[in-house]
C-alpha cells in the first residue's frame, strides 16, 4: 500500500537538504481537517537556515512540489505547506489492499524475532471474580491480540494470586467453620463468607491473625494439610474463573501464578545478599530505595515468610531466562505504580540491563456508586453476574426488534458481552469510572453494539448486491465526500494500531471503528448503493467491503464478536 507520509517526507527531502528523513518526519502534523489537507508541514524552522520568512518559504516549497502524481494539490497556508492526497490513488490503494490481505489488513512483522508477555488478569484464588477485575482482563486481551497481529511472539500469562497471608486466613477460616460440601455446592461465594468472617473477627479477637500468619508459614514449609487445603482450594476456584473466561473468550499460554516462584525465592534472597543489597530492618530484609525517591522494598519479613515484591522479582529473572523476552508487560491498577517501580528498581540494581523491558502498564480503578469495591466485607459484583446480565438484556431487545432472528442465543451473548467490553475500552485505561448496570448495558450511542450493527448491516448489504471480491471495480465512480471520508479512515487503521501497539492502549481501536461505523451509516443514509450501474454497484460494495472487514478486525482486536445479522 502507497504510504503517503513517507511521499510527502521524499518530496520535502529533495527540497530541504539540511533536514533528514527523522526531522522532517518529526515536524510534519496531520491537519485537524481534511480542508487544510491530508499533511502539513510548518516552515518556521527553516526560516534561519533560508533566511527568509516562514509564509513565503511556504510558498516557494509549495511552488516547487506541485505537480506530483500522489497529491491532488500542494499549496501553502500562512506559514504551512499543506499536502492534499490524490483521491482516487487513496481509494485504489486502500481498497485493492484490503482486498488482498483481507483479515490481516492493518497487520505487520514489526514484532517479527520478538517475544512480548502480557500479563492480565491474575484473580485471587478463592475470592470473588468481581467488577473490578474487568479492566486488566480485558486491556489485557486486547494487548495480547494487538501485539500478535503486530507480528510479536505473545505470550498470555494469568499470574494467579495463589499464594500469601490470605491463604493462611482462608485454612485458619475453614478448619473453625468450614464444610468441604457447602464450598463445593457454591465456591466463591462460601468461600467470600468464610474470608469476610474471618477479617471481621480478627477485630474482635487480633490473634487470628497470628494464626493466619502460622498457617501460611506452614504452607511454605510445605505442611500436608495446608498443601491440601490449599490445592483444593485453587482447583475448584479456577474452575470457576474459567467459566468467566469462557464467556469472555480469552485464553492464557500459563497459568503459572505466585506459587509458581516460591521454590525460585531463596535464589533471589541468595542473589541479593551475594550483591550487597540485601540489608537487616527490624529482623526483616530489605532493599534501601531512599536514594530513589522510595521507601524500602521489603523482601522477607521477620518470620522469613516472603512477600509480592520477591515473587515478582523471582518471576521476572525465570521470565527472561525462560522466554527471553522483548517485552514483559503487566497490566495492573494504578494502585500498584510503587510496587512496581519498586522490585523493578530492585531488578535493575541487580545488574539486569533487561529490567527496563518490564512494563507496567497502568489503567484507572472501578468503584461502584455507593463506594469503593472490597472483598474483605463483602462489597463486590461478580463480573459472572454483569455478563449474564448484558445476555439477558440483549436477548429481550432482540425478543421485541427481531424474534425470528436465527442463532438468538449465540447472537445474544456476543452482542451482550461485546457491550460490557467496548465500554471498558472505550476510554484511556487511566481514567478511574463509577460502575453503573444502566450505563454498561446501554445500547444506544457510541458502543459495542452500534459497531456490530453496523458490520451485519454491512454484510447484509454485500449479501444482497452478490458482491464479488474478484470484480474488477472503477475506483474513479467513488468520488462523494462520504465515500472520500470512509475510505481516509480505513486507510489511517494500520497507523491506528501501531499507535495502539506502542502505548498500549486499545481504546485508539475502539475510538476508531466507532468513526468508520458513524461514517458509514451516514454514507448508508444518504447514498444508494444497491443501485442499477452495475459499475456503480461493484464500486460502492467493494467499500462496503472494505469497511466490514476493517469494523470486523478491530472488533476481534477488542476481543469482540462481530455478528453477520442482528
Amino acid at each position: 500500500m502507497i504510504d503517503f507520509k513517507y511521499k510527502v517526507i521524499d518530496l520535502l527531502k529533495e527540497q530541504i537538504e539540511f533536514l533528514d528523513e527523522d526531522e522532517i518526519k518529526l515536524l510534519l502534523e496531520v491537519p485537524p481537517s481534511y480542508d487544510m489537507g491530508d499533511y502539513a508541514f510548518p516552515t518556521f524552522r527553516l526560516a534561519k537556515e533560508f533566511k527568509k520568512s516562514p509564509s513565503i518559504i511556504a510558498e516557494e516549497l509549495a511552488g516547487a512540489l506541485s505537480g506530483n502524481d500522489y497529491f491532488e494539490k500542494i499549496e501553502s497556508s500562512a506559514s504551512y505547506v499543506n499536502f492534499f492526497i490524490d483521491k482516487q490513488k487513496l481509494m485504489e490503494t486502500v481498497l485493492d489492499e484490503i482486498k488482498i490481505k483481507k483479515d490481516k489488513y492493518g497487520s505487520s512483522d514489526l514484532g517479527e524475532g520478538k517475544t512480548v508477555i502480557v500479563e492480565f488478569s491474575s484473580p485471587n484464588i478463592a475470592k470473588p471474580f468481581h467488577i473490578g477485575h474487568i479492566r486488566t482482563t480485558v486491556i489485557g486481551n486486547s494487548l495480547k491480540k494487538i501485539y500478535k497481529f503486530s507480528g510479536y511472539n505473545t505470550i498470555a500469562i494469568n499470574h494467579l494470586g495463589d499464594y500469601g497471608t490470605q491463604f493462611g486466613m482462608l485454612i485458619s477460616a475453614f478448619k473453625k467453620w468450614g464444610h468441604r460440601e457447602v464450598i463445593e455446592s457454591n465456591p466463591i461465594q462460601e468461600l467470600l463468607k468464610l474470608y469476610v468472617r474471618f477479617n471481621s473477627e480478627t477485630e474482635e479477637d487480633p490473634a487470628l491473625k497470628d494464626e493466619a500468619r502460622y498457617w501460611f508459614k506452614e504452607l511454605e514449609n510445605k505442611n500436608a494439610e495446608a498443601l491440601e487445603l490449599w490445592q483444593w482450594m485453587r482447583d475448584i476456584s479456577l474452575k470457576e474463573f474459567n467459566r468467566v473466561y469462557d464467556l469472555l473468550n480469552i485464553e492464557f499460554d500459563s497459568f503459572a501464578g505466585e506459587s509458581f516462584y516460591s521454590d525460585k525465592m531463596p535464589r533471589v534472597i541468595k542473589e541479593l545478599e551475594e550483591k550487597g543489597l540485601l540489608i537487616e530492618s527490624n529482623g526483616a530484609q530489605i532493599v534501601d530505595l531512599e536514594a530513589y525517591g522510595m521507601p524500602p522494598a521489603l523482601i522477607r519479613k521477620s518470620d522469613g515468610s516472603t512477600l509480592y515484591t520477591t515473587r515478582d522479582i523471582a518471576a521476572a529473572i525465570y521470565r527472561k531466562e525462560h522466554y527471553d523476552f522483548y517485552k514483559n508487560i503487566y497490566v495492573v491498577a494504578s494502585q500498584q505504580n510503587l510496587h512496581f517501580k519498586s522490585w523493578m528498581k530492585v531488578v535493575e540494581l541487580m545488574g539486569y540491563d533487561w529490567a527496563i523491558d518490564c512494563i507496567h502498564v497502568p489503567f484507572g480503578m472501578v468503584s461502584l456508586e455507593d463506594g469503593t469495591l472490597s472483598t474483605r466485607k463483602g462489597r463486590v459484583v461478580f463480573l459472572e453476574d454483569v455478563l449474564n446480565k448484558a445476555i439477558e438484556s440483549t436477548r429481550k431487545i432482540i425478543d421485541e426488534r427481531n424474534p425470528n432472528l436465527e442463532n438468538k442465543e449465540e447472537i445474544a451473548e456476543q452482542v451482550g458481552i461485546g457491550a460490557v467490553i467496548f465500554q471498558e475500552l472505550f476510554n484511556q485505561r487511566i481514567k478511574d469510572y463509577v460502575f453503573n448496570w444502566d450505563r454498561t448495558l446501554s445500547f444506544e450511542g457510541e458502543t459495542g453494539p452500534y459497531v456490530q450493527y453496523t458490520h451485519a448491516r454491512a454484510t447484509s448489504l454485500l449479501e444482497k448486491g452478490d458482491f464479488d471480491i474478484n470484480d474488477k471495480v472503477q475506483y474513479s465512480l467513488l468520488n462523494n465526500e462520504e465515500e472520500i471520508n470512509i475510505c481516509r479512515l480505513l486507510y489511517n487503521f494500520p497507523r491506528i494500531i501501531y499507535d495502539s501497539c506502542d502505548k498500549n492502549e486499545p481504546y485508539f481501536i475502539t475510538r476508531h471503528i466507532v468513526e468508520i461505523a458513524k461514517e458509514f451509516n451516514k454514507y448508508y443514509n444518504s447514498t444508494s448503493i444497491i443501485v442499477e450501474d452495475e459499475e456503480l454497484k461493484k464500486a460502492r460494495l467493494s467499500l462496503v467491503y472494505a469497511t466490514k472487514t476493517v469494523i470486523k478486525t478491530g472488533l476481534e482486536l477488542l476481543g469482540i464478536k462481530a455478528p453477520s445479522r442482528m
